[in-house]
């Protein structure tokens, strides 16, 4: 069974959509003019139910089938865009300045509304379907917020699945694996503070500079020499702020950046090893350094029977060939870990093609996608609440 001729119809129409989404990028949690498109378009379709305002400003469609009463399942796509300035030069591209599209977002969103429609119109199904649109995934938690809501108690729903568009993997392939598929996130902001003075005269200062570079070089130490080389951890110092003038050693250094794991014993080891490092670089440097950890999202962990079940799902969709089940984890993190974490689901990557990467300026979603998330997000649910 190949890709769905009504969702290769719909093609022209769902890319209008996400291409009115991608001229107006909104973040985080303020995404109120998305949401709305998101809402007009859901009583267009006819949807039994639809809630707005859940984790903030998500929205929630309910489908009910028309082959009698079942479960319930959900069906998610995250909504928000990122704080880039866009140069792509489509005749689409984003109107507003230092903001845009450049994870996909909008595709996403536009997939999963073609679906609703698809099912709004055929109802070939037993149960309900959740269509899920979710603010702030790039860093807000917004769906941990829709799941602190009620979200899954309030719609009933049993199992929940997530898709993700993947540049360099071919247009009409999928990936995906069964456990940890993406990883944990964590932030740190570390402050060292030394004595400011004179560059000619540094023995009488105490500077956060060469501190601050001891740090960032013990920091790689982390990964290299306390963690077991068979685990998968990520530590990068991604900024590194200090002084204002050739001629003088400043007072203050400010050095953040960010930690990926795989597994929570390794996310607090990291935790540790950083905690040492700060207390040994200030012990000998003399300078005073307080480090601020953030935990953020935990890892993204695929449920092993939905794995298969989404896996074969997709197999319908593309052929077997074109599923790739074993896929290495990514380092990146996904806040629809709290959706998988509160209820048994799978997340899966679909193909972009030949694109710019995720979160690149020149990145755009590629509108030959459509067809095939459509149809999968269809399959999905047709089979999981098949009659």
């Amino acid at each position: 069974m190949p890709i769905l001729n009504r969702a290769a119809e719909m093609q022209e129409e769902i890319a209008g959509w996400r291409r009115h989404l991608h001229q107006k990028p909104e973040l985080n949690f303020d995404v109120f003019e998305t949401a709305d498109f998101v809402v007009g378009k859901l009583k267009e379709f006819g949807c039994d139910e639809i809630v707005t305002g859940l984790g903030k400003t998500g929205v929630v469609g309910i489908i009910k089938g028309g082959l009698g009463t079942g479960g319930t399942i959900g069906l998610r796509a995250d909504m928000d865009a990122l704080p880039i300035e866009e140069i792509t030069g489509k005749p689409y591209a984003s109107t507003v300045p230092g903001k845009m599209h450049a994870c996909g977002h909008d595709g996403h969103t536009a997939m999963l509304l073609g679906a609703a429609k698809y099912l709004a119109e055929t109802r070939n199904f037993a149960g309900s379907v959740a269509v899920i649109f979710q603010p702030a995934e790039e860093g807000g938690g917004g769906g941990n917020e829709m799941v602190k809501d009620g979200m899954m108690e309030r719609f009933a729903i049993q199992k929940v699945f997530g898709m993700h568009n993947m540049p360099s993997l071919p247009v009409g392939q999928f990936a995906i694996r069964p456990g940890a598929i993406m990883a944990a996130t964590a932030e740190f902001t570390i402050t060292v503070t030394g004595k400011g003075g004179h560059a000619a005269i540094p023995h009488r200062a105490i500077d956060p500079i060469v501190a601050g570079s001891q740090l960032v070089a013990a920091l790689q130490t982390i990964a290299s020499r306390s963690t077991d080389p068979a685990e998968a951890i990520v530590v990068s110092v991604t900024k590194f702020i200090a002084g204002s003038a050739y001629n003088v050693i400043p007072e203050h250094a400010m050095l953040a950046g960010t930690v990926r794991t795989l597994k929570k014993e390794v996310a607090k080891l990291a935790e540790a090893r950083m905690n040492a490092i700060c207390r040994g670089v200030a012990e000998t440097t003399g300078t005073e350094i307080k480090l601020d950890y953030d935990a953020n999202y935990p890892v993204t962990v695929n449920h092993p029977e939905e794995t298969v079940f989404a896996g074969d799902v997709a197999a319908t969709v593309a052929g077997e060939p074109q599923v790739h089940r074993a896929i290495q984890p990514l380092m990146g993190g996904e806040d629809f870990s709290y959706m998988l974490e509160a209820r048994p689901g799978a997340f899966i990557f679909i193909g972009n093609g030949d694109s710019a990467n995720l979160h690149h300026p020149a990145y755009d979603f590629n509108d030959e996608v459509i067809p095939h998330g459509v149809s999968y997000w269809v399959r999905l649910a047709e089979t999981a609440l098949a009659a």
